[in-house]
């Protein structure tokens, strides 16, 4: 029998708030116009919190980003990974280095996102770790809403959905919508889960979820293998609203259609194969 699982947090409607699902279950979605990215209320995590940035070419918005990470009360922790910078980014990198909840790794190379959330995940320390990227794209102030169903232990897992909120800051362009609907729903059809974002940069674990996890990919591939290998673990999903403010190429967006066909491959790849 097919179980449905649907949680309400504190502070929240029952809208408010979507469970995702060991594999091959099918809760019901919220209506999305009723989701709110702020309903959540702030709290101290008792333990520490890991957040992984991998950096690559990101001088323009990088200081911004890590300034308003450790302006978060729950973060106990920052790994900054340089994947290969060319543009002064290792600069402010280094500059954020003397603080003490600043760890710092380097690559001599690009070797993309997934090398570096390999390497990122290996020198986190803390009991939960959140991925962040570096483009300022996503609000280290949506932390407290990731988080509240790790604290509460009724997730191992949570993703940060760009699509459960109405009308985002500022839209993506249209090609990436869709691209990113089709992705969600192909990784859906192959993982069982019910995800509307798999995609999203947001994603936190409990430090017993990533344990064991090898992480191949070196691109944005990483994406579709987390999501895969954490349906193939029959971990607990849940997916909570988070604000967004996409950027455009000229902003220095850069993953492309490339990397939407190399993902739908992985897709497939990730389903059958670790």
């Amino acid at each position: 029998m097919t179980e449905t699982m649907t949680t309400q947090l504190p502070g929240t409607t029952p809208q408010q708030g979507r469970a995702s699902h060991r594999p091959k279950a099918v809760p019901s979605r919220p209506s999305r116009a009723a989701v709110g990215s702020r309903s959540l209320p702030p709290f101290h995590l008792r333990a520490g919190l890991s957040v992984v940035v991998p950096v690559y070419n990101e001088v323009h918005s990088l200081r911004r980003v890590l300034d308003r990470i450790l302006e978060q009360p729950q973060v106990s922790e920052l790994v900054l990974v340089d994947d290969g910078s060319t543009d002064g980014s290792g600069d402010v990198i280094r500059a954020f280095g003397n603080d003490s909840r600043v760890v710092v790794r380097q690559h001599a190379t690009n070797r993309g996102k997934g090398a570096a959330l390999r390497t990122g995940f290996a020198a986190a320390t803390g009991d939960f770790v959140l991925v962040q990227d570096a483009d300022d794209e996503y609000d280290p102030r949506d932390y407290g809403g990731l988080l509240e169903p790790l604290v509460r232990g009724e997730a191992d897992v949570v993703y940060g959905s760009r699509w459960l909120l109405g009308p985002h800051a500022r839209n993506s362009h249209w090609l990436h919508t869709i691209g990113n609907r089709v992705l969600t729903a192909v990784s859906n059809f192959f993982t069982g889960l019910d995800l509307t974002d798999m995609e999203t940069c947001y994603k936190a674990f409990h430090r017993d979820a990533l344990d064991g996890m090898e992480i191949r990919s070196r691109r944005f591939t990483v994406e579709p293998e987390l999501t895969a290998k954490i349906a193939r673990r029959r971990l607990r999903v849940f997916e909570v609203p988070i604000s967004y403010r996409a950027r455009g190429w000229n902003e220095g967006k850069k993953i492309g259609w490339r990397d939407g066909v190399a993902a739908l491959g992985a897709i497939v790849w990730f389903r059958f194969r670790d």
